[in-house]
């Protein structure tokens, strides 16, 4: 489960990269990278590595 939510949070970095270069998806980009950031954050506290 842990790796599949470290899976889920690099997936969402790489889209918001995407959306930021192309300024098409707007703000639904922050909230992705919003997203995969508790969700690294979520596996840190969890003592996890990242």
């Amino acid at each position: 489960m842990s790796n599949l939510l470290y899976t889920f949070a690099v997936i969402l970095i790489i889209f918001w990269a995407i959306g930021f270069f192309a300024y098409s998806a707007g703000a639904i980009i922050h909230i992705l990278l919003v997203l995969a950031i508790v969700a690294v954050l979520l596996r840190l506290i969890q003592g996890k590595k990242v």
